[in-house]
């Protein structure tokens, strides 16, 4: 694959959902998973490429989830479901934490745009490119890579920076549908791109 372009100057990193306990749940089979994402994120901010954050988060009570959204509803009637996003479990893992002066978003609903102001921090500071990594593939990696692609970002998913309960829909997905939308490479690739990206 011929390495793209990259103006650090326009791009973003997206490191999403990556909480204590979403880690746990998500990467018992793949011991190395952090460590790739961490090495990406130092690459990346050795760059100065800008990085940001995206955790799940609710008030208490979860006032922001309705009854008819199948997906937090049935979090919203689970006291222990509702404790993967509190305190020490809802943190963002140590290994992969925000800087003093990144950028942390806080989502209520899968994609890290909905109800969000993602949209208006990124083109407040003239980003058009998006590299999004995270867990779940088939949740906010996916929710996150349509919703951008609608609204015209250039796109780039390190695929072994996400991961997923099935392996069969991770690769479908990152071999089958995000090719389509975005530019899609390994963490091995991001790393060399970086280092012949445009100041």
């Amino acid at each position: 694959m011929a390495n793209p372009v990259l103006d650090l100057k326009r791009t973003a990193l997206l490191s999403m959902d990556l909480q204590n306990t979403v880690v746990s749940i998500y990467t018992k089979n793949e011991p190395e998973f952090l460590a790739r994402v961490a090495t990406v994120l130092k690459s990346a901010r050795e760059r100065g490429l800008c990085v940001m954050h995206v955790q799940v988060g609710f008030r208490p009570g979860l006032p922001e989830v309705s009854p008819r959204n199948q997906f937090f509803g049935a979090i919203k009637n689970s006291p222990q479901w509702q404790q993967i996003f509190q305190g020490p479990s809802g943190a963002i893992h140590s290994d992969v934490a925000p800087l003093d002066d990144e950028v942390v978003i806080t989502k209520r609903r899968v994609s890290a745009f909905t109800g969000t102001d993602l949209d208006m921090i990124l083109r407040a500071n003239e980003i058009d490119t998006l590299i999004l990594l995270g867990i779940a593939t088939s949740g906010v990696v996916l929710s996150t890579l349509l919703h951008a692609s609608d609204a015209d970002y250039q796109l780039f998913v390190v695929k072994d920076c996400c991961t997923d309960q099935d392996s069969e829909v991770h690769a479908c997905l990152t071999e089958g549908l995000f090719p389509r939308r975005a530019t899609v490479f390994t963490a091995d690739e991001l790393l060399d791109i970086l280092k012949s990206a445009t100041d």
